[in-house]
């Protein structure tokens, strides 16, 4: 696998958006090294025996990165944040595919736990997660994709206010309010089920 500096990581971004697949297929082999530590953050979390592994999601996120159509990236952060939401995304699927949330399937679940980590794993029940999640994006926008960024995408505070096009302090602001209230929502919601 090659290395490219910044800037030519940038041309292939706005090569691939102006429609260029083999951009695409040239970017993803230079920032593989990042994506498979990005999924197996993921997947570090998940409970044993579950069927997706680092490799499968790694792949389904190329996939789904290849059958976009108007996808806008500008630069190695913004692309690792899509592809963080990619995997948030596809990672629900999958949990909603074995019933996890409707007929119990054997979803785990944990609070959402202050101390967690940025990076060091998510919440076994990523369907509560995803559920309260989108329901902070409807509330506040900005906050939800802070958590988006750091949790699913473990983007550091500096790379989520790049992403955001807000000041550290902002992020850091928005991340200890979100995650209260998403430990308030989660708790709140289990308390339910």
């Amino acid at each position: 696998m090659g290395t490219l500096a910044p800037g030519e990581v940038t041309e292939l971004l706005q090569a691939w958006r102006r429609g260029e697949p083999s951009a695409l297929n040239r970017l993803v082999p230079v920032l593989y090294a990042d994506l498979r530590r990005m999924a197996h953050r993921h997947m570090r979390a998940q409970p044993t025996g579950i069927s997706v592994q680092t490799t499968m999601l790694v792949n389904e996120a190329y996939l789904r990165l290849a059958c976009a159509s108007e996808v806008s990236c500008h630069d190695r952060v913004h692309f690792l944040a899509l592809c963080a939401q990619l995997m948030r995304r596809i990672l629900v699927d999958f949990a909603r595919s074995r019933g996890s949330l409707k007929r119990g399937g054997g979803a785990f679940r944990i609070e959402f736990d202050e101390s967690w980590p940025v990076g060091q794993g998510l919440p076994r029940d990523v369907i509560g997660l995803d559920d309260a999640l989108t329901e902070l994006a409807r509330i506040d926008l900005r906050k939800a994709k802070a958590i988006e960024l750091r949790f699913f995408g473990g983007l550091s505070v500096e790379e989520t206010a790049e992403v955001l096009a807000i000041s550290r302090e902002t992020v850091l602001r928005d991340w200890r309010m979100a995650r209260a209230w998403l430990k308030s929502e989660i708790s709140r919601a289990a308390g339910n089920g």
